[in-house]
Parts: C-alpha cells; structure tokens; sequence
C-alpha cells in the first residue's frame, strides 16, 4: 500500500531541522499504516502508543519534560528510546491533550528524536482546545483517501502508474492503454481509496470483501456521532450524513435534508461532518485573483463527501451498474465523475497544505453559469468542468474565460487526453479564444503539470 507521503516523510527523516508531523485525516485513510511504512522504509524501531485505546498513558505526558517521558514510555513498552533510531508514534493523540502540549518540548529539548503522532478526530480538541497549541513547533501532514495512482500501484499496475506521471500532452496514446485505464477507472469507484477496501478487493479479485469493509467503515462513522454530539442531535447528523452521497455536483441547500429543520441546525451537524473530515465543503469563489479562499462566498457551497468508494456503497452501486453503461454520466447523473476529481484535486497540493477547493457560479436569470472546479497554479487561475461521458456543453467554461479575461480551460471527461488551441463566440458575438485541454479522469492527478 504505496502512499505519496512516503517521499515527504523520507525528506522529514533527514531534515536536521525537522518538527514533529501531526497527521490529519478521517478514520481509517491509513494514517497508522503510513507511519508502519516509514518506519519500515527508514528501519526504525517503532514504539506506538494508542491513546483512544489506552487512555491512561496520557498520564506519562503530565511532567513536560521529554526525558523524563521517554523514560516512563521505555519503562511501560519494554523498549528503549534511541534518538535518531526510534521512531515514537502518538496515535489518536486527541484523545490526550498531555500529549498534543509535550510536542513543544520535544521538538525544543530533543529535536532528535523522530516523533509523529495521528488524529482522526483532532479537528474537535483543536476547536474546542482549553490548552496552548504549541505553534511553530509542530507541522501538519494532510492524509486523505488512496488516489487513483496508488490505486494502480496496489492493483500490481505499476507501470501504468508510472506511464500517468510521465505522460505528456503530445504524446500519442494507444486506444488500448486508455481503453484498460478507463476500465480500471470505473473499479476505483466502486472500491473507492479507503485502503482496507482495496486490500479486501486485493485479497479475492471480488468486491464482495471490499463492500463489507465499506459497510463497516460507514458504521464507524456513524458510531462516532455520539463523540462530538449530543444524543438528541445524532439523528440529524445521521440525516445529514446519509443525504450528503445524493447531493454531489450540486448545490448545498438545507431544505433538501429536512424542510422542518431550522437552517442553522443543518449548518451545525455539516460542521460536525466536516470537523470529522468525512464531508468537505466546496466553496464558491469569484475567482479574480489569487488567493482564491479571499473572495469565498459562505452561502453558497457543495460538498464532498470522504470517498467515492463509500458513495457507491451507500447509493448501492456496484460494478455492474458501471459496466452497463458507456458512459459515465449515466450513473447518478455523473456526480461520481465529479467526487472523483474533487478527491483528488482536494489534496492536489502539498500534503502540509490544508485540503481547500472551490467552484464557480453565476445566478442570474438571463445568463447563469456555473464551473465545477476552479484551482489555481501560482497566480495563474484554471477553470475546470468535469464531464462524466466523452461530449457535453462547454457554455459556462467560455463565459469563465472571457468574463476572467484567462487563456487556459480544463476538461475532465472519459475521451483520450488532447490539447487545442480554441477560438470561439459567445451566445452575443463576443469572441473567446484560449487554450483547451482535455484530460480523461485518470489523469486528474497530474493535471497541475499538465497546466504549467
């Protein structure tokens, strides 16, 4: 089970100057397996202590004194502590607040020790914090789901992995190899990213194994509510949670999830969710300029949820479902297409980035319009529509370009990659010309070098 974030750890290991890396994810995107892979990698000794599941050991952390704590963690797991050979991994530190505030020490009096520590809920201590965090100490590495090339690299298609990060745009593409990565495409959806699920899909060649870890990954999810919500709120939350799979590509509206509820509460238990890194919010952005979260607009959003494998799931998809349609957008009027890329583009950036994306849209009667995506590349703004199947209207991306006065646009679709230069007329005569391309979807992890 490759992960990207194995380089950046790699680097991490060998900075003198390194801080101890906190990783944020949901449950169960392999935090815990990616620190096993690293300490493998770098042959550490690794010592994990489990919060969640052992909350008493928060009670080492109580002196602040790194030498001290180290002696105490050596005294309970038997091991000795090595600066420079030990890897100590802090998992589910959330639940230990002891813990999140000795970071600082660590990283001031034993800057050797290489220390990484793991929350899946972090986000609830952080907002609800009645301690100092130890800012400038530590830095944040940002887990999400596997991506479509882990995804190959753990099907035993390395090659094709490595032929997507080569690819350039003029570069012939046989039929054949598009035809087998579109094909392998439409198996992510149904297995989506959460490693477990392609470990299960791995293990028999069915996805009989991966829908019953997906089955269990949304109970845990579910089982959750109850610790960052009251009781009395865990039905909306659930009401929420089970309405978020139905509503990707579109826009966030309240109502949808229960006419009687008051807006504000919806707002509070989609806060949850997104506290809990199960749902994102994508947020709509004027796009004139670069920061891009500078001209966000709060009332109006869509959202994503964790993972299109567990879409599927909770939609009842199945590979079937897939493989009797040509295309895409037949299934769930290509909202998959749409989670797909928006999974990807969310963690697109560098993994100590936190995840942000944004979309564009224009309500006006006479002319609305509306972007899937817009990103940006440095200062340069890339507007992105998303097409399940191989055709569709391009109206809004050309009123982007000319209203925005830019000069590149990106397609997300399932033709083969092509790169054009395009001059075309608004619906008033006005002209738009710029530069156009096309990528399929198993490409949208190297749409950023394809844009430079």
């Amino acid at each position: 089970m490759y992960r990207q974030q194995l380089s950046y750890l790699s680097q991490w290991v060998k900075n003198k100057h390194r801080k101890p890396i906190v990783i944020r994810g949901a449950r169960q995107v392999g935090k815990s397996t990616l620190v096993r892979l690293l300490s493998e990698q770098c042959h550490f000794d690794l010592i994990a202590l489990n919060f969640e599941r052992n909350p008493e050991l928060s009670e080492l952390f109580k002196s602040n004194d790194p030498k001290k704590i180290t002696q105490l963690i050596s005294l309970h797991t038997g091991k000795t502590i090595r600066p420079g050979h030990t890897l100590l991994f802090l998992d589910e530190i959330q639940a230990a607040a002891t813990a999140i505030v000795a970071l600082r020490y660590f990283y001031e009096e034993l800057p050797a020790l290489h220390i990484l520590a793991a929350g899946s809920l972090l986000e609830f201590t952080l907002s609800q914090a009645a301690f100092s965090m130890p800012v400038g100490r530590i830095e944040y590495l940002h887990l999400g789901p596997m991506t479509f090339e882990e995804f190959l690299i753990a099907v035993d298609e390395k090659p094709l992995a490595e032929f997507i990060k080569n690819y350039q745009l003029n570069e012939e593409l046989p039929k054949p190899i598009h035809d087998k990565l579109m094909a392998l495409v439409k198996i992510y959806f149904i297995t989506g990213g959460m490693p477990e699920s392609i470990k299960a899909y791995l293990e028999d060649q069915t996805f009989l194994s991966s829908e019953k870890v997906k089955q269990s990954i949304l109970s845990t999810y579910r089982d959750d509510f109850g610790k960052y919500a009251s009781p009395t709120k865990h039905d909306l939350i659930r009401q929420v949670f089970n309405k978020i799979p139905t509503m990707i590509g579109n826009k966030f509206k309240y109502s949808h999830i229960n006419r009687d509820i008051k807006p504000v509460n919806i707002a509070t238990a989609l806060n949850q969710l997104c506290l809990a890194r199960v749902a994102w919010k994508v947020h709509h952005t004027a796009a004139n300029g670069v920061p891009l979260g500078a001209e966000q607009n709060d009332r109006f959003f869509k959202v994503l949820f964790l993972d299109i494998g567990l879409i599927s799931t909770h939609l009842g998809l199945n590979y079937l479902n897939l493989m009797e349609v040509e295309e895409l957008d037949l299934v769930n009027n290509g909202g998959l297409a749409e989670q797909f890329v928006g999974q990807h583009l969310l963690y697109s950036e560098q993994a100590y980035e936190e995840p942000n994306l944004y979309y564009w849209v224009r309500e006006k009667k006479s002319a609305s319009a509306e972007l899937d995506y817009v990103i940006n590349l440095g200062q340069q703004i890339i507007p992105i529509e998303v097409k399940a199947g191989k055709t569709g209207q391009m109206k809004s991306l050309h009123l982007f370009l000319k209203e925005k006065q830019r000069s590149l646009g990106v397609r997300f679709n399932s033709a083969p990659p092509s790169q054009t230069e395009v001059s075309t007329k608004l619906s008033n005569g006005s002209p738009v010309d710029f530069r156009f391309i096309s990528l399929p979807l198993y490409l949208v992890g190297q749409v950023r070098r394809l844009s430079a």
